[in-house]
């Protein structure tokens, strides 16, 4: 409803003496908004989106804007009178009485100054998508669960992903989506989907994808990490993207393909692709839901691990925008451009060639101003860019483009000619500060964070252009320069010198400055460098962050009363050293086989805390708190160097999962943490309570209200036995 800024002069000048005799009726607007608004929102979104963007403004202002812009579809199409009444009902959603009787004359004199979110008994508050929203913020204002009950909550119900083949899942990192009283998650490597009754998890219906030899070659299998809701007021769609690269619309009543989409409900996402011009492998797929942004479904891309690739050759990774109602093509953003189009510059040599550039990470958009924003991953391959030399746009990039057109609206690239396997790796968090700036916040492997204006790409805070080391890798090019924001701080440790070893002891220490001495030490952009290097002897370069962050797929969370943004990182060495090895690969280096990150028999070779989540201010920049992701791990507590010592909480090196609520922090250690729910207090990060729980938080925890009920649901992965869904809430 208040979506779009299309300005209809010529039909807001003939309402206005229409409007000015008409009496302002929120019972009518309840009505209105039931029949022409529920498709696209609920009351509490509403409500949310008043107390972000409106407080302070005037109701004759939120009066155009419904006026202009809603239905969505076909703006400016109701009467006067219903948008009048519209526009009643939503300021008695946020809590704003109007006297009886009252007209459009009363408007221009009402200040809108919502009051706090609250959420009815026996309301059902939805999670649509991946990250929450389209804004992938994270985030929900329910507080029933909230810090003097959480300590209660329960395991509601379970549901065993096991049953879901063709082999047993024991890890799963889905997120499911609960929309009008159905919950969709993904089940087993073949990335099943399933709806459930998201009061008790009962099984509705399972549809399986059957892809054959397209399975069996897919880059990508696996559940993946979710799906993705639509709805045109008549028909509700759950999509899927399969390990096979086919595009599903599954009727979500049903579960049956819907006939009136593509071919049948599919489209072959392998159609169209810009192929490697010297080999026909398309190692293309994707593990992340497509983004449905109002009517158009917008689709990354995916490949193989680029460490070794066969090839500097390959599929480039377009990103693609279809209707969502037929399936039809509508635009197609060519992250490689080609020769002569914009960004082409960048490519000194390779562009015909080069392939990957695609989208692997979660998408996000603002539709208000027609954008999505795309998180951009490197080029190939991962580690040597011999055979693409210059800075490779898009690639590495934050790229806001119209959902519509497909068309480019600006561009932000944070990994010059990208050799570290950067990529730009979570989805941007479209947000608005307390003041209503309008940013969208990006994270970051290398644990930078960038903040920019969601219309323009300007940057929120200052970014330096700085001088970075040059690389001594035969047939390489590197930027003399990459971007470095001066607010915030970086989140988690960069570069890798002698101050980052670990000392737990004096022996400890002493040894890992023996073991270092093998290797070349770094600062944030240092290039890779040769196994076995001819000049020094070097056995590669130790980098932090490690290519899998820093910052990953698993983002941050927002909320959007305080300004404050929590992001989840670990602190890994990893080894950069290249190697010629021609019967793996036709590029000139690769990640060495033989390079293996150093230990000090086998406790890391970089002091803790090994994961952390942080909170910063972005109001201004500042970091807030920064608290370990968990205890220390077994294999460390129990190391033979480190008995009899006091250490304190290391944390582990994997990725936290967070959901935000009014009031709480909830975090899942992620892939390979320790089983369990860590709640905590989101003003200082301190612990509020340990949920013990029959396995790892592997997924993003999400919550939703139903009859008035709340849960947190999440993906429980135990390597010992079928990954689940367990779903808790407070006790009846």
């Amino acid at each position: 409803m208040i979506k779009r800024l299309l300005i209809l002069v010529s039909l807001v000048i003939t309402m206005i003496p229409v409007v000015n005799a008409q009496v302002l009726d929120a019972n009518r607007g309840s009505a209105v908004f039931q029949a022409e608004c529920i498709r696209c929102h609920i009351p509490i979104e509403i409500n949310a989106r008043l107390q972000n963007d409106w407080p302070g403004r005037s109701a004759q202002e939120l009066f155009e804007r419904v006026s202009q812009s809603m239905p969505a579809e076909n703006p400016g199409s109701l009467s006067a009178q219903q948008y009048l009444d519209v526009t009643a009902f939503v300021l008695e959603m946020a809590g704003i009485d109007l006297p009886e009787s009252s007209t459009s004359s009363i408007l221009a004199s009402i200040q809108i100054d919502p009051s706090p979110l609250t959420v009815a008994n026996g309301e059902t508050v939805d999670w649509t998508h991946l990250g929450g929203d389209e804004a992938s913020t994270r985030y929900s204002a329910l507080d029933q669960i909230n810090a003097e009950n959480v300590a209660s909550l329960e395991i509601d119900w379970f549901f065993d992903i096991g049953p879901f083949g063709p082999s047993p899942e024991t890890n799963s990192v889905t997120t499911p989506l609960m929309v009008n009283g159905t919950m969709y998650t993904t089940a087993g490597t073949t990335r099943n989907v399933v709806a459930l009754d998201p009061s008790n998890g009962q099984l509705l219906w399972m549809w399986r994808p059957q892809e054959g030899d397209r399975f069996n070659v897919a880059p990508r299998k696996g559940s993946g990490k979710g799906l993705s809701y639509y709805s045109n007021g008549a028909q509700e769609t759950i999509f899927t993207v399969t390990p096979g690269y086919f595009l599903v619309a599954l009727n979500a009543r049903t579960g049956l393909p819907r006939e009136n989409f593509g071919a049948g409900g599919f489209i072959d996402l392998k159609n169209g692709l810009r192929l490697a011009i010297d080999r026909d492998v398309i190692d293309i797929g994707i593990s992340f839901p497509a983004l449905v942004v109002e009517d158009v479904i917008i689709v990354g891309a995916a490949h193989t691990v680029g460490s070794r690739p066969l090839t500097a050759s390959n599929v480039k990774g377009d990103i693609r925008g279809f209707d969502a109602n037929t399936g039809e093509l509508l635009w197609t953003f060519q992250s490689i451009p080609e020769a002569g189009e914009p960004g082409s510059e960048s490519w000194i040599t390779g562009a015909d060639i080069t392939g990957n550039a695609g989208a692997w990470a979660p998408l996000s958009a603002d539709p208000e101003l027609d954008l999505v924003y795309i998180p951009v991953e490197a080029p190939t391959g991962d580690y040597y860019g011999g055979d693409r030399h210059g800075n490779n746009l898009y690639s590495s990039s934050t790229v806001a483009v119209n959902y519509r057109t497909g068309e480019m609206q600006w561009h932000f690239q944070t990994t010059h000619h990208d050799i570290w396997d950067f990529d730009t790796p979570a989805a941007p968090i479209v947000a608005d500060l307390p003041d209503g700036t309008p940013i969208v916040i990006q994270m970051l492997k290398q644990s930078h964070l960038f903040a920019f204006d969601r219309s323009t790409g300007e940057p929120l805070f200052p970014v330096e252009q700085r001088r970075v080391p040059l690389t001594d890798v035969p047939g390489e090019w590197t930027s003399a320069v990459q971007p470095f924001p001066l607010l915030p701080a970086p989140y988690d440790r960069q570069g890798f010198q002698e101050d980052d070893m670990v000392d737990f002891t004096p022996e400890i220490a002493a040894m890992a400055r023996e073991i270092v001495s093998d290797y070349r030490l770094s600062s944030l952009f240092t290039p890779p460098s040769l196994y076995q290097d001819p000049n020094d002897g070097t056995l590669g370069t130790l980098h932090l962050p490690h290519s899998t962050g820093g910052s990953n797929w698993e983002g941050a969370a927002y909320d959007p009363e305080t300004g404050m943004v929590y992001i989840p990182t670990i602190t890994r060495v990893h080894l950069k050293a290249l190697e010629n090895l021609p019967d793996v690969s036709t590029i000139d280096y690769v990640l060495s086989q033989s390079a293996i990150t150093p230990t000090v028999e086998g406790i890391p070779i970089v002091k803790p805390p090994y994961g952390r989540i942080t909170a910063i201010d972005m109001t201004n920049g500042e970091h807030v708190w920064m608290q370990v992701n968990g205890d220390t791990p077994d294999e460390l507590k129990n190391h033979p160097l480190l008995e009899g010592l006091d250490i304190p909480p290391t944390g582990k090196d994997t990725h936290s999962t967070l959901l935000l609520t009014k009031t709480l922090l909830f975090q899942g250690e992620g892939e390979g943490g320790a089983p369990g729910l860590w709640v905590r207090d989101k003003t200082t990060g301190e612990v509020v309570v340990h949920i013990d729980l029959p396995g790892t938080v592997s997924g993003m925890p999400m919550t939703y209200m139903i009859n008035g009920k709340q849960y947190i649901v999440m993906a429980l992965s135990d390597q010992n036995s079928t990954a689940k869904l367990v779903a808790l809430s407070l006790p009846d």
